[in-house]
């Protein structure tokens, strides 16, 4: 019952776009401005500036990390259910899928970082994400950004299994995983015909 409550808790937390929250106190215009129409972090600094972005940013992180850091810390036992993947992503599931929004959101890329930050002290799920986002910008960088997320989230859940990450954790990942992938597929954004270049400065 429990598991429940928190899932519940991470989904409506999830629902919250901090996009349309800080676009009302700027008073400015984020996603109807953007051309993909994305309520996220990254067209809130474009649209909306560099506070607006930044407010945005810790609020799309710490909706997904709050809920999961409550859950690790009052249920640790409940890591054994076969709820416990679907908690780790249910904040991912609110962004991406909110009810409040007709169940169209953003992203959930900044959601996603927050959701593993909440499994703090165990960096490794955190790291391995941000690595392989560094990966795909620096060293085999591909372009565009909507690629380069792609390929980041589909090798994502590899990256957690080279790395020995428990498996609910692992599950919970490729819940993430799946939930993102739907939602770049049906981006309005303007598809851009994909690129591979070796080094940031090729």
């Amino acid at each position: 019952m429990r598991d429940l409550l928190y899932l519940l808790l991470g989904y409506l937390s999830g629902c919250v776009l901090y996009a349309e929250v800080f676009s009302r106190v700027f008073h400015k215009e984020i996603a109807s401005a953007a051309k993909d129409k994305n309520p996220g972090a990254a067209n809130a600094f474009v649209h909306g500036g560099f506070w607006c972005g930044v407010l945005t940013l810790a609020g799309d992180m710490l909706k997904g990390m709050v809920p999961v850091a409550l859950y690790m810390h009052y249920l640790p036992e409940a890591l054994l259910t076969p709820l416990a993947p679907l908690v780790l992503c249910a904040p991912v599931a609110g962004h991406v899928f909110p009810a409040t929004r007709s169940f169209k959101g953003g992203k959930g890329i900044a959601t996603t970082f927050g959701c593993l930050l909440g499994l703090l002290p165990f960096w490794t799920p955190v790291l391995v994400l941000a690595c392989i986002f560094i990966f795909y910008s620096t060293i085999l960088r591909i372009t565009p950004n909507l690629s380069r997320t792609r390929v980041t989230y589909f090798t994502l859940p590899l990256g957690m299994l080279l790395m020995e990450v428990p498996l609910w954790i692992c599950f919970g990942t490729l819940c993430m995983t799946g939930m993102v992938l739907v939602r770049l597929h049906i981006s309005t954004e303007e598809r851009e015909k994909p690129a591979v270049h070796l080094l940031w400065w090729t």
